[in-house]
């Protein structure tokens, strides 16, 4: 099965960010480690990740308030 990040900005809309697809959870969950950054910088506030169209779970990239 497929594992991709939904990108979303701060009100919960689509944001751009890299169409990456990976074989496992831990390769996807790898790979945002590297990249959260960027992804914040870039307008991402939330990530999603899917297995094919099933949510995992979700994570913000804002910091605490």
């Amino acid at each position: 099965m497929p594992w991709t990040w939904r990108y979303e900005d701060a009100d919960g809309k689509p944001a751009a960010g890299p169409a990456e697809v990976f074989g496992s959870q831990s390769d996807a969950e790898s790979w945002l480690g590297q990249q959260w950054r960027e992804l914040a910088d870039a307008g991402v506030a939330k990530v999603v990740l899917l297995e094919d169209d099933r949510v995992e779970y979700d994570m913000s990239l804002l910091p605490p308030a």
